[in-house]
């Protein structure tokens, strides 16, 4: 119970921490989402935004919290206390996408591109020359996810005959018979996990779209190499936390070993490689300014393929991934067929992850 309640609060005060620094770290010609002009982006509009985005912000990460214990208070099930994370999620969003709407209408009211020059800047050298995928960064996760399956053929014969398979407040509550299946059935996790990411990585290499500013496209294109590269480290930094959390979780189960911090074994691993890839990819986030010339174009005002400010939808963009507007990393090209393909895989892997160790 205690460890819940820690977990939930750490989680909690993470989110908070993200959704208060991102419009800081973000591009300052995007701000909530919105394109605008260079010139435009001190406007008095977008301050005052930013202001009233931190006020909710904090305001809802204190009525989820409150919402959170007054459940716990009720129910006792430490379930309510992640429902507050989630509820903290979707308020966060709303104030997003309060300050995405006043933004439009300031923007569209004052015609802030009137007389502008916009353009578009690609880096051809992306599909001649892309940056190099991180083998390396692929070994850590592979290493553990072949150092469990070692561990388990040796201890097998001397796991208990009924496996615990889920717990809650330290003890188990869903059992099964030993066989292989149900013995290695977090491998299974780990393995998709690892496929998951690293195609994902590899598709930050191989099939995204740099955001290049055209005033400055040679910085523009150079920092845009570098960032892939962290971000596909990141990844694959990820993919082996997750898999050290299945071997912990593996181990406890191998073990029959009953302890109040189940949870937290696979869930500090997780939210560690979370947080260090979230300050990586903060301070690296935005474009650093090298003095190269001015071109003295704009960024083309591409709003309308963002619904929400969030959800990109270009069914003419080939690009599978394109840089996030608002937030750290990429997002889907939901106009890709290939998107539905990997949302559907996702989904498919989340779920497999809730029935072999949530369902209860």
């Amino acid at each position: 119970m205690t460890i819940a309640i820690v977990l939930s609060s750490v989680l909690s005060a993470l989110v908070l921490a993200v959704a208060l620094v991102l419009p800081s770290i973000n591009s300052p010609t995007v701000p909530f989402g919105v394109r605008v002009p260079v010139h435009h982006a001190d406007d008095p509009t977008v301050l005052r935004q930013t202001r009233i985005y931190r006020w909710r912000v904090a305001a809802s990460w204190i009525v989820a919290a409150a919402v959170g214990v007054a459940l716990y208070s009720l129910t006792g099930e430490t379930l309510t206390l992640s429902l507050s994370v989630l509820l903290l999620v979707g308020l966060w969003y709303g104030c997003f996408f309060l300050a995405n709407r006043e933004i439009r209408a300031a923007k569209a009211a004052g015609d802030w591109y009137e007389g502008l020059h916009q353009g578009i800047a690609v880096d051809t050298g992306l599909r001649t020359d892309p940056p190099r995928f991180p083998w390396l960064w692929v070994a850590p996760a592979l290493i553990v996810t072949v150092a469990t399956v070692v561990i388990g053929v040796l201890s097998y014969p001397s796991m208990p005959e009924v496996l615990a398979v889920h717990y809650a407040r330290g003890v188990p509550n869903r059992v099964a018979s030993k066989s292989v299946g149900t013995a290695f059935s977090l491998v299974f996790v780990q393995i998709g996990i690892t496929a998951l990411l690293a195609g994902m990585a590899a598709a930050i290499i191989f099939r995204s779209r740099p955001d290049i500013d055209p005033a400055h496209p040679a910085g523009s294109a150079r920092w845009h190499r570098h960032y892939m590269a962290l971000g596909a480290k990141a990844l694959l930094g990820l993919a082996a936390m997750i898999d050290l959390g299945m071997l912990g979780s593996s181990l406890l189960m191998w073990t029959g070993t009953a302890t109040p911090w189940a949870h937290a074994v696979v869930a500090l691993p997780i939210l560690a490689a979370v947080a260090v890839a979230a300050v990586v990819l903060a301070r690296n986030n935005r474009e650093p300014d090298e003095g190269d010339e001015e071109t003295g174009l704009s960024h083309r005002d591409d709003d309308r393929y963002w619904r929400g400010g969030l959800f990109y939808i270009n069914r003419e963009d080939p690009a599978l991934l394109v840089p996030r507007r608002f937030g750290l990393g990429w997002t889907l090209n939901f106009g890709n067929p290939t998107a539905a393909m990997l949302a559907v895989g996702v989904v498919a892997l989340i779920g497999l992850v809730i029935t072999l160790r949530f369902e209860g």
